[in-house]
């Protein structure tokens, strides 16, 4: 049975890999790996974690995994299945919307676990998005954030440019040899979040799409990063069922950004300010309110800033 399931995993791997010569590389040394008998009596999950530290040996790909797939899943083979699946799974969290919150001193907080798709969560972003509208100052904290989709990356960047004038991002994609652009929407519903500070919270957890949208608004200029270097992930996935209950996950693009002319990928994004993901909100927040200080003429913002330091 592990030959089967070893044999399909890197079927799948040649085959969608965005980097065909290092899928070959892998596959090359498992399949000794699989001659010698080393996965014999391995169950499902166990061999799901061989195989992705194997991989990870020779790929140094923090996307490309094997591993169990959700309950919710595992009835899902088609990519329409899948699809549905995801759509229900944003919607049950909130399309990744934790937390939207004026504090004292009229600072915008806004905590988010995931990267919600556009189409799916659109209007869930705009809503959050409203309600800091009126602030002087945002934190956006990304310390939990999974990572999601790249185009609800670009939705959630938008609103912090002042038009569809502005490049965020391109992914190369394997399959078609294409080089996608990813600009700044030019129009969106509500407010934009402009001329104010935005101060954005990391982690080591914080991945995937949840490190785009730092490194993208970092790159350009429009984001203070508090807090610690990202995990690093920037190839964006498919999941290919090999099992009902077994996936792997394969990179099958890249990102390549507009301004620095690489990525995040193995090296994570760097803050500004570094310090432990546990102080970076008090951080942001000292500096968030010394902004409103130094800025607002509003009597009772004032007040609630010198209160909010104090």
């Amino acid at each position: 049975m592990s030959a089967e399931l070893v044999d399909k995993a890197l079927e799948l791997l040649c085959g969608n890999y965005i980097f065909p010569d290092r899928a070959q590389a892998a596959a090359e040394g498992i399949r000794k790996r699989l001659a010698a008998g080393e996965y014999d009596g391995l169950d499902e999950e166990a061999l799901g974690r061989r195989l992705t530290a194997e991989l990870f040996e020779v790929c140094q790909d923090k996307h490309l995994r094997v591993r169990p797939r959700t309950e919710d899943a595992r009835e899902a083979l088609s990519k329409a299945e899948m699809e549905a699946v995801w759509a229900e799974q944003q919607r049950l969290t909130n399309y990744g919307i934790a937390r939207v919150e004026r504090l004292d001193g009229n600072v915008g907080l806004l905590e988010l676990r995931f990267v919600a798709s556009a189409g799916v969560g659109g209007r869930a972003i705009a809503a959050a998005m409203e309600l800091v509208s009126q602030t002087d100052a945002l934190i956006v904290d990304l310390r939990k954030n999974r990572g999601g989709s790249p185009d609800g990356a670009v939705f959630w960047s938008s609103y912090f440019f002042p038009d569809g004038e502005t490049h965020l991002n391109s992914i190369y994609e394997g399959s078609t040899g294409q080089t996608r652009q990813f600009w700044s929407h030019a129009w969106l519903p509500g407010a934009r979040y402009l001329d104010r500070p935005v101060y954005v919270l990391t982690s080591a957890s914080t991945f995937s799409a949840g490190e785009e949208v730092c490194y993208n608004l970092q790159a350009l200029g429009r984001a203070v990063l508090v807090g610690e270097t990202t995990k690093g992930g920037a190839h964006p996935t498919d999941a290919f069922p090999i099992t009902p209950t077994l996936e792997i996950t394969v990179p099958v693009a890249r990102a390549v950004n507009p301004v620095t002319g690489t990525n995040w990928e193995g090296i994570g994004v760097q803050p500004d300010v570094a310090v432990a993901a546990p102080e970076a909100f008090d951080v942001a927040y000292r500096t968030a309110l010394q902004h409103v200080l130094a800025s607002t003429t509003a009597a009772s913002v004032l007040a609630e800033a010198r209160s909010a330091l104090a």
